[in-house]
């Protein structure tokens, strides 16, 4: 038995709860993901291809073009910026994501453990355009499934991913400001339904 397993000690989801919060409204769900495990892969200057080649090995499927994002089994990747992408797995399957996806690229590629570092809010419904179009300048309308767009909500820099057009979309945001996200969702929607 080791040291703190008499502290009753229990993780919290990045909006303070023991639970992901779920909050419905009508034509709209909003619901914070939590068991997400998350690693940053950067390629080395002249590894670009090698760096391609292992993740494609490792993922089971190619990382994807800039401002895009893709899932191929339990693996899913956006892309952050040129040579730079976000990886995130089930945590309970993938706990020790960076250290598998760092053996797997060997030097050909820097990677980060990044799982506390952020949070991830879904929306779900046919409010979806309403709110978002509300919140930030990435053109909702005119996206596609598989689309990541970089941009901000309530001065926050997060990550919009087009699951569905209109409606199914991820927001992934910083840790330290998921209540700030989460309040400037809720408040967008309660002006707009």
């Amino acid at each position: 038995m080791g040291k703190f397993d008499n502290h009753g000690l229990k993780a919290v989801t990045p909006l303070g709860g023991f639970e992901p919060r779920v909050d419905a409204f009508t034509g709209l769900l909003i619901r914070e993901v939590s068991d997400c495990a998350l690693a940053s892969l950067a390629a080395r200057q002249g590894d670009e291809d090698v760096l391609q080649s292992a993740a494609k090995s490792f993922l089971g499927g190619s990382l994807p073009e800039a401002a895009a994002w893709n899932e191929h089994g339990d693996f899913a990747a956006w892309w952050m910026g040129p040579d730079l992408w976000m990886v995130s797995a089930p945590h309970d399957e993938h706990e020790l994501l960076a250290a598998a996806l760092k053996e797997a690229v060997g030097d050909a590629g820097s990677v980060v453990e990044q799982t506390d570092g952020w949070c991830r809010l879904d929306m779900e419904g046919s409010r979806c355009f309403d709110v978002l179009e509300r919140l930030c300048n990435a053109n909702v309308r005119a996206g596609k499934p598989g689309d990541a767009t970089r941009t901000s909500m309530e001065h926050l820099g997060v990550f919009l991913l087009c699951r569905e057009p209109g409606q199914r979309y991820s927001i992934i945001g910083p840790r330290s400001s998921a209540a700030s996200l989460h309040h400037a969702l809720v408040t967008a929607v309660n002006a707009v339904i």
